[in-house]
């Protein structure tokens, strides 16, 4: 039964993608697939605990905790990239692809099926957590150990945003660097929170079962090191580097990732 709904899950992701993908190649903009990202969990979660006949404490936890998650980041990235346009990283990554009239097909394979993947590894704690979790499993204090990481995740993630959009919307903030509130600590306190909140997940969904720990830890491992290592921080400081110039010095004073009080010197 959870295999088939696993299944049926993916179903559903790949063909909100290819819809996606669609409006995508109509108007030559993949930026919103960040969007997609986190309301695609947030969906894959909430069709989780709805193929439960009478969903349990545990399972219900789960569904709220990757569903408040993920909504909340997709109306943010949405309307973000409403107010600001095409983003730069997508830009770079289809630029030859466009040149030589291979958009559509660069944006489905590099994209949309990528990210598709991806994000069904990502959220699998959540969905095969509420899965196994049913109607009778209670909330533990495994379980609640994983909701007080979320919670500190959800934190700096909100609060960074937050911090964040308020200091663009400053015209006199314009090539300047962000290293106020959160961002003196940690240069990436979003992707700090992020990691925080799928790894409480994980943790949480692991009281289902240790089957359940041990074949979904794939999922806050990849997302840590692709926000630490490949498509988060690395391609977000390259630019960075070359529009704000004192972001070398605000980089060798602020923690990377892990939120930590700034360096006294730099020399």
């Amino acid at each position: 039964m959870i295999v088939e709904a696993l299944l049926a899950n993916a179903v559903i992701l790949l063909g909100m993608a290819l819809v996606l993908w669609v409006i995508a190649v109509q108007i030559d903009d993949v930026s919103f697939v960040d969007a997609y990202w986190g309301g695609g969990m947030a969906l894959m979660a909430l069709v989780s605990w709805l193929r439960l006949y009478e969903p349990g404490p545990l399972a219900t936890l789960l569904m709220a905790m990757a569903v408040i998650w993920g909504a909340r980041l997709a109306i943010y990235l949405f309307i973000r990239w409403r107010r600001e346009g095409e983003d730069k990283r997508y830009k770079r990554i289809l630029k030859k692809d466009r040149e030589k009239g291979r958009f559509a097909i660069a944006a489905l394979t590099k994209v949309f099926l990528g990210q598709s993947v991806l994000l069904f590894m990502v959220s699998s704690p959540a969905q095969y957590g509420i899965l196994e979790a049913g109607s009778l499993t209670p909330i533990s204090g495994l379980a609640l150990l994983g909701f007080a990481i979320w919670a500190i995740g959800i934190f700096f993630e909100w609060v960074g945003d937050w911090q964040l959009a308020r200091f663009k919307a400053d015209p006199a903030n314009e090539g300047e660097v962000m290293d106020k509130g959160l961002w003196r600590y940690t240069r990436h306190p979003n992707y700090f929170g992020d990691a925080c909140v799928w790894w409480g997940i994980w943790i949480a969904a692991a009281s289902a079962g240790w089957w359940v720990a041990a074949t979904t830890v794939i999922g806050p491992i990849f997302l840590t090191f692709t926000l630490t290592k490949w498509s988060g921080a690395p391609l977000l400081e390259g630019g960075m580097k070359r529009s704000r110039p004192g972001y070398a010095e605000y980089k060798a004073r602020t923690s990377a990732f892990f939120p930590l009080p700034p360096k006294k010197s730099v020399g």
